[in-house]
């Protein structure tokens, strides 16, 4: 289906029946992407005297518990609840799901955000690579592919990696250009360990200063190299929780 749409006083053609998920599926077991050093995603069974939640083992229907943390066991959402004294939730947080968004692969460059956690393997998202590859227009919603696109993202354990981190100027940069979905296939825009001072969060969200209840940021996702980057349209769809993050799905649509 062609639909047209308009965003910001500008005409768009997108096919719907063409959509290009950027998520990683949530699996029982370890076969998932993971970091914090969470256990791997539980899908069980309930069992109990009387009841068996298992066709296969003889019950009438398949009704499963389902175990996992949305910021360590794949693709997630989340709002500045994140990063403040109130548990702010991400589904009261964001409440439009579709903007225009720019896909841009960034090559990590060798920095840090905070000296007294640097390491001659620290790599940084450099803002000036981010300005030179988003050029002069800036769209609501920006997704960041890592270089090299290795396919291991979708099931990575990340614990003790040291991953690249987002340049704290940059996340500055991006919050006072308007961004309000940043969406990155690592498992956070800071540093792995950083005393717990996340500074690119906070210089994204403007926390305490200037908080931006509705920008969000989504992480570990995967984005196919056969994607090219450009301009699409994000749909950005994430369960209902009333937590901080979510498990979610975004999808990308290419404009015609």
């Amino acid at each position: 289906m062609i639909a047209k749409i308009s965003i910001e006083e500008r005409d768009y053609k997108v096919d719907l029946n063409d959509p290009l998920d950027i998520s990683i599926p949530l699996k029982a077991g370890e076969n998932n992407p993971s970091a914090w050093y969470v256990d791997g995603i539980s899908i069980e069974a309930v069992r109990t005297d009387t009841f068996t939640g298992s066709v296969e083992e003889g019950g009438s229907v398949n009704f499963r518990n389902i175990s996992f943390n949305p910021h360590g066991n794949g693709t997630h959402t989340e709002c500045l609840g994140h990063i403040t004294p109130k548990i702010h939730s991400v589904n009261k947080a964001i409440k439009t799901f579709f903007s225009l968004a720019t896909l841009i692969s960034i090559t990590p460059v060798k920095g840090c955000n905070d000296a007294n956690f640097s390491s001659e393997e620290d790599l940084i998202l450099s803002i000036e690579t981010i300005k030179n590859a988003l050029g002069d227009e800036v769209n609501e919603s920006i997704v960041i592919r890592t270089l090299p696109n290795e396919n291991d993202k979708t099931h990575k354990n990340w614990s003790e990696t040291n991953w690249p981190q987002l340049d704290v100027k940059a996340a500055k940069w991006l919050a006072e250009k308007g961004v309000k979905n940043l969406l990155i296939d690592l498992p956070s825009v800071d540093r792995e360990m950083d005393g717990g001072k996340l500074l690119s969060h906070h210089a994204y969200w403007q926390v305490p200063q200037n908080e931006r209840m509705d920008a969000s940021i989504t992480e570990m996702i995967f984005v196919p190299d056969e994607i090219k980057d450009g301009n699409y349209l994000l749909e950005l769809q994430f369960a209902p929780f009333d937590n901080d993050a979510s498990p979610s799905r975004p999808v990308l649509y290419r404009l015609l």
